[in-house]
């Protein structure tokens, strides 16, 4: 059903890392959003009024702010897609993330919205015997409803997946509650159905239950719409994508120090160290990285600035030194990782110059990893001085696959 949507309305849809295309596909999602979330909101006002259930109507309220959702979404999709400029030369595909974020505020106001009136209504309750025909309506258009949010559910989820939307796959993780929330009413009517004179305000307890799944999915879409707004590390299978490419070129000896940013769902920048043999010829080092550069780009859509870092290789001494510290750092800890390392040999002793990358809240201080690198690389005769540059592990060692 979608990829025929998709068809049908979007110009050469399989290219989604296409801003156009990409832009297209937030369209007919917001688009189908808008209908079908007005389709509901009348449908259920309608069976509220007349059951007169304040949980029903409140829930038609629900869908009419997720059809506003839908158009904020939908602006936010066409604003995403204008192009850069002297202002924001990064582009505007963040402002995505800043629509997902409004939706999530709006939930959250319906959510305590309902909450309180859901409680108002159980305080003044007083018995009333139901139409069993009106209970019977309004359960189908309940059933109904909840076939048509898992509908959206899943075209939001499929859309999200196939141009990594954040704002789709939160709208879909809010239709999916959606269903679960008009669940618990349609199971509250049904009760109804077969028990009179309830003691207390059924409705109002649906109500309650209710908001509370709403309040939980606007808290969780929060999280997940601020964080690429603060700044995240990127996708682990991206970051493969591109050491993969790295492991290529023959010249790379190894790579660390990645650091990411991400400015969109497409729009990513990246920095990196590679290891090369010191005596290679820069001329062909140079264009060895100007290939893995554009290489990079076209393949996974990341921006790529190369470093590169000359590190002696035809030293038995160093290379031996090289992989005892290495071995060491790893003793104290495999979550530690070593890198450009360097040795210069003195009269009266011997500096060990290498970088080691940390992760972030380690158990262990600096000075706790030097004391136990002292004590751990020692050789008779020789005495050795460290000099380290402690790094921020930006992307977890164990992605960046340190043992290449």
């Amino acid at each position: 059903m979608v990829n025929l949507l998709r068809k049908i309305f979007i110009k050469n849809y399989n290219n989604v890392n296409d801003s156009k295309v990409r832009g297209a596909h937030g369209k007919l999602a917001s688009i189908f959003g808008v209908i079908s979330n007005l389709f509901l909101f009348i449908i259920k006002l309608f069976a509220g009024i007349i059951s007169s259930s304040v949980s029903i109507i409140a829930d038609s309220i629900n869908n009419l702010s997720d059809m506003g959702s839908s158009i904020v979404t939908l602006v936010g999709f066409k604003l995403a897609n204008a192009p850069a400029d002297s202002e924001h030369p990064y582009g505007h595909q963040r402002i995505e993330y800043v629509a997902g974020l409004i939706v999530s505020i709006f939930i959250i106001f319906v959510g305590g919205n309902l909450f309180f009136s859901s409680i108002e209504t159980i305080i003044g309750y007083k018995v009333e015997n139901i139409d069993q025909n009106i209970l019977v309506i309004s359960i189908i258009i309940l059933a109904i409803s909840i076939l048509i949010k898992l509908w959206q559910s899943y075209v939001n989820r499929k859309i999200g997946k196939i141009i990594n939307s954040v704002a789709l796959e939160a709208t879909s993780k809010d239709s999916l509650n959606d269903c679960f929330s008009t669940l618990t009413l349609l199971i509250g009517n049904v009760v109804l159905l077969f028990v009179k004179d309830m003691p207390f305000s059924l409705d109002g307890v649906m109500g309650i239950i209710v908001s509370i799944f709403i309040l939980i999915s606007g808290i969780k879409l929060i999280k997940e719409t601020v964080n690429p707004l603060i700044g995240v590390t990127f996708d682990e299978k991206l970051i493969k994508q591109v050491t993969d490419i790295l492991k290529e070129e023959p010249l790379v000896l190894g790579y660390h120090d990645p650091i990411c940013h991400s400015y969109g769902p497409t729009m990513y920048f990246m920095t990196i160290h590679i290891e090369v043999d010191q005596n290679e010829k820069m001329i062909n080092v140079h264009d060895a990285v100007d290939n893995l550069e554009k290489k990079v780009f076209e393949k996974c859509g990341v921006i790529l600035t190369i470093h590169m870092d000359p590190i002696q290789t035809d030293n038995e001494e160093v290379n031996a030194l090289r992989k005892k510290v290495k071995e060491a750092v790893s003793k104290i800890d495999s979550h530690l990782a070593m890198h450009d390392f360097r040795v210069v040999v003195g009269p009266t002793h011997t500096n060990l110059i290498f970088d080691i990358i940390v992760p972030f809240k380690f158990h262990l201080t600096e000075e706790n990893i030097l004391r136990s690198l002292q004590e751990l690389i020692t050789d008779e005769g020789i005495n050795y001085e460290f000099t380290i540059n402690f790094d921020k592990e930006y992307v977890k060692n164990e992605i960046m696959n340190k043992e290449y």
